[in-house]
């Protein structure tokens, strides 16, 4: 392990988002708000000199091996997260470090649990910056760089990889970069249209453009304290169409534009994930029956997909359903949409293999003679990728039980004993970068209230998801440094 190599890139990934803070910037200075332009000014000018300062500073490295990808970008999403603070900080609009770290945290992961309790106090650059992040992190702010930067071409693969959600990244062309290329522009693409979309009905072209941004990325931030309850049923339609496209793998979205119009129907993951959906809207809707009958399936809908695809909008209070829904929704909080989406949590790539590997590891222990090989579809699924699959999700159960230990601990040292709740719904929508909870952390309420040793513990678990655990435990493996 090269630390010239690594910080190398690190310098490089952070001169980037220096350069697209200069994005907020420009809306700050569109609608006059000069008491914020200089803070972002000072932040934009910080962060890119900071950057170019330490690519300048260190070795180009060749190939990355595996290991050096993964502490890389392990290494980058802290630094960013940091980074992403000054905004806030600089402007004086959030007054103290631990806070804004969590908003930036919340922003850079995707994640949407805020501190803000009315974020349409806010001015618009710092609107536009919350929005931004959560897109820049959507797709990945690594995978952004590979694709855009020449000088991260040299072991792209081992970056992506340890970015990507999903047991492997799919590669469209030979080169990384290219697909990284095309996945972006598919995103892009996505984006603008869904802009369209809501700028044809009662949104504003600002309000349009920051809920594109926080929906594809499946981040969730709203410029409204009421979210997506503030806006009409069109708005409501328009987002549910998008975050269930957006829980789609963005690779599959090309090869259905490009290659096989019919790969959709082909793809099992994809019945799994609308299946999925379904079902707990079905659940829902009829838990919450009573009233107007198309609002009721609307909201159902919506908050199947909100919670599935890890986005977090809200247009009702779920927090206020039966018992037996709020059970449904923290089980939900653990699903995620499919691999190479831009949702977090588990996804339902590897919850599939998990249940197939557990059928043929029944149908071994019933023919012990016979020969079986896990299956998705018609393919089959390789030995290893089974065993990183478990493994992946033991790290992910481990972490979530450690990380609510950790809160109730927090909670009770600062004197403020959150309910159980609370504590549960806090870290699993933590870990699984939903945003809302239940309880004090509910999609009316907001994260201010907490302790702050319970919110560095969240910006943790928000890092440690979002980046699927293997980059942030790498770094702690001694063996990783040495050479």
């Amino acid at each position: 392990m090269s630390w010239r190599h690594l910080l190398h890139v690190v310098g490089a990934v952070l001169g980037s988002l220096g350069v697209l803070m200069l994005a907020p910037v420009v809306v700050s200075a569109i609608y006059q708000e000069w008491t914020h332009l200089p803070g972002l000014l000072l932040a934009a000018a910080t962060t890119t000199l900071i950057g170019y300062s330490v690519w300048r500073s260190f070795d180009r490295p060749g190939e990355l091996s595996t290991r050096e990808g993964f502490a890389t970008v392990g290494l980058a999403w802290i630094v960013l997260t940091v980074a992403g603070s000054l905004p806030y900080l600089f402007t004086g609009v959030i007054s103290n470090l631990t806070d804004a770290i969590f908003e930036s945290a919340a922003g850079i992961t995707t994640t949407g649990a805020s501190i803000f309790p009315d974020p349409g106090v806010l001015p618009h650059g710092i609107l536009f910056w919350r929005s931004l992040t959560q897109w820049i992190g959507g797709m990945g702010i690594i995978v952004l760089s590979v694709a855009v930067l020449p000088l991260l071409g040299m072991g792209a693969v081992q970056l992506a990889r340890a970015e990507s959600p999903g047991p492997m990244p799919d590669r469209l062309t030979p080169r990384f970069s290219e697909t990284a290329k095309r996945l972006w522009f598919v995103y892009f693409v996505l984006t603008v249209t869904q802009t369209i979309f809501l700028w044809v009905g009662e949104m504003t072209l600002f309000e349009a453009i920051n809920h594109a941004l926080t929906t594809l990325s499946t981040g969730g931030f709203s410029t409204s304290a009421g979210s997506l309850g503030a806006f009409s049923a069109y708005s409501q339609w328009v987002v549910i169409v998008f975050m269930a496209i957006a829980g789609v793998s963005f690779a599959l979205h090309y090869t259905v534009a490009t290659r096989d119009p019919m790969a959709y129907f082909k793809s099992v993951s994809l019945r799994v994930y609308l299946g999925v959906v379904f079902v707990a809207a079905t659940f829902m809707a009829i838990g919450t029956w009573g009233g107007s009958v198309s609002t009721t399936l609307r909201d159902a809908l919506f908050t199947a997909l909100t919670i599935v695809t890890t986005t977090g909008y809200a247009t009702a209070d779920f927090a206020l359903w039966i018992p037996a829904l709020g059970i449904m929704i923290v089980g939900l909080m653990f699903v995620g949409g499919m691999a190479g989406s831009t949702a977090g949590a588990i996804k339902s790539d590897r919850l599939l293999i998990l249940y197939e590997a557990s059928h043929t590891d029944v149908r071994r222990l019933i023919h012990p003679r016979g020969v079986f090989v896990t299956r998705i579809g018609k393919k089959p699924v390789p030995d290893l990728v089974v065993e990183t699959v478990q493994t992946f999700f033991l790290l992910y159960m481990f972490a979530f039980m450690t990380g609510t230990f950790l809160m109730a601990i927090f909670g009770s040292i600062s004197g403020q004993n959150l309910d159980i709740v609370t504590t549960v719904t806090a870290v699993a929508s933590a870990i699984g970068n939903v945003g809302p909870g239940l309880g004090d952390v509910g999609p009316t309420s907001n994260y201010l209230g907490l302790p702050w040793p319970s919110k560095w513990l969240l910006v943790s678990l928000m890092i440690v998801g979002r980046l699927e655990i293997l980059p942030i435990l790498i770094l702690f493996n001694r063996e990783v440094w040495r050479r």
